[in-house]
């Protein structure tokens, strides 16, 4: 007989499976999204960074459903607009800044390494979530964990590896240099704010709702969009975005499509993100993120006619192997837990039965 728990197990799968699912749409879609605008001619790196946060006010559809349903089953008007507590909203917000930060330096990484730099992001990415994950929230590794994480890194270095040779033309060394530096600081910085997040989830001192979750990315995002756009003010990208439009080899109109759905899909891998932190793991987040580099190199294949070298096969073989090695490690360790619990619960039964009174 399937009692409450079990259905509440069953709903936080299929709710981290969904947030799978979009993190999966943000991440491949954000990036060749990303990638198509300094192709056809982008050039305003603080522009490209403050679009993957822009579009944090779509996550007030969802909580403003949310906020109605709670006045209705409550019947009364006072029902509470925000669970978020203000030292959540405070952690959030640090977080929020510094992952601006972290979307300008991957933004000028993807400016100036247009092919490597997601490979080099994620090669040394999943190896800084997983020290910090150890650090701050004390995970712990069983042997297909680390054997994902040792497969998925050797797959995406494969593939930065074998892109070198993508280097663009006329690019002086400065700039090559300096973008690789950036690409490496984005990467750790990521590797510490995703175990951060997990962090904060463990220290709210209140119940982490789906509600909650996506108020925590909700102030991420606006902090992180206003770290952006005083970038953008500074460096005058609003003034210039009307003539970088009227010169996009794909035309204006099609400039602000690119624009407006890479600032669409980037929110999708936030909200994925932060619910597959919630309801799975940092670790699980940084996984799920690297097994999906060869997927974008694949569709970059597909939609940009780049060149599917045998180098990039490798990639997809070890990723693909990485990420079936940590979920069956999963499904294995689940299904251990869930028959020792039935043993116990059959003994406490028969404990119980031996000790009644005659």
């Amino acid at each position: 007989m399937e009692t409450s728990e079990d259905r509440s197990t069953v709903w936080r799968k299929f709710i981290l499976f969904l947030n799978c699912i979009l993190l999966g749409i943000g991440n491949c879609g954000g990036a060749l999204i990303s990638r198509l605008y300094f192709l056809r001619g982008g050039t305003r790196i603080w522009f490209s960074s403050w679009l993957v946060t822009a579009a944090w006010p779509i996550t007030l559809i969802p909580l403003t459903a949310a906020y109605i349903l709670r006045r209705r089953r409550r019947q009364t008007p006072t029902a509470k607009p925000f669970f978020i507590t203000p030292k959540v909203f405070t952690s959030s917000a640090a977080i929020g800044v510094l992952t601006g930060l972290d979307d300008y330096l991957y933004a000028y990484g993807v400016a100036k390494l247009p092919i490597s730099t997601e490979a080099l992001i994620i090669a040394t990415h999943l190896g800084f979530t997983a020290g910090f994950a150890f650090l701050l929230v004390k995970q712990k590794f069983t042997a297909y964990s680390v054997n994902a994480i040792v497969l998925l890194t050797m797959g995406a270095g494969v593939l930065a590896f074998g892109a070198s040779s993508d280097r663009p033309n006329g690019e002086s060394n400065k700039e090559y240099i300096l973008g690789f530096v950036l690409t490496l600081l984005a990467a750790l910085l990521y590797g510490f704010v995703l175990p951060w997040i997990e962090l904060v989830y463990k220290q709210a001192k209140q119940a982490i709702t789906y509600t909650l979750v996506l108020e925590i990315q909700l102030v991420m995002c606006f902090f992180s969009t206003a770290f952006c756009t005083i970038g953008m003010i500074i460096n005058k990208d609003f003034q210039a975005i009307p003539k970088e439009a009227s010169g996009f080899e794909m035309g204006e109109a099609k400039y602000y499509v690119v624009v407006i759905w890479s600032a669409i899909l980037w929110q999708f891998f936030f909200i994925g993100a932060v619910g597959v932190i919630c309801y799975g793991s940092s670790l699980l987040s940084g996984i799920v993120i690297a097994s999906l580099l060869s997927v974008t190199e694949v569709l970059g294949v597909v939609f940009y006619g780049e060149k599917f070298h045998a180098v990039k096969g490798i990639s997809f073989a070890l990723s693909l192997w990485g990420f079936v090695s940590y979920f069956y490690g999963e499904f294995k360790s689940s299904k251990t837990s869930k028959t020792i619990n039935q043993n116990q619960n059959l003994e406490a039964q028969v404990t119980q039965t031996h000790t009644l009174p005659a």
